[in-house]
């Protein structure tokens, strides 16, 4: 797993990358009440703004962390948008993306690192 100073975790597998919040994300933002997610097929680039979360505190941008494809949603929290509370590291991921250069791979940091980062 890899993480970003937006919040966001990343589990690659190959060259399809799942994107979600980590817990820490999740307990600062409260309980999540709406999650709009993007569209499959949706060509994305690396910073640029795919979906929105609101919750009871706030609303937020979640970036794309890489170019590529979406290529699976998780439309369960659609439906559900507690998942993203109860569940941020398992059952809340928001996407998939197919990525085309995974390089920028390599400039997140690792669980160590982002557990220093958020102290």
């Amino acid at each position: 797993m890899k993480y970003t100073e937006e919040h966001e975790w990343l589990l690659i597998e190959n060259d399809v990358v799942t994107v979600g919040i980590t817990e820490h994300a999740a307990e600062q933002l409260g309980d999540v009440v709406f999650v709009e997610l993007p569209e499959i097929g949706d060509l994305v680039s690396k910073d640029e703004s795919i979906c929105v979360i609101e919750s009871v505190k706030a609303a937020s941008d979640i970036l794309s962390p890489l170019d590529g494809k979406i290529i699976e949603i998780n439309e369960a929290i659609v439906e559900t948008p507690s998942l993203v509370n109860a569940d941020p590291n398992e059952a809340g991921w928001f996407f998939k993306i197919e990525v085309s250069d995974m390089a920028p791979v390599a400039e997140y940091m690792d669980e160590a690192a982002y557990l220093s980062f958020i102290k």
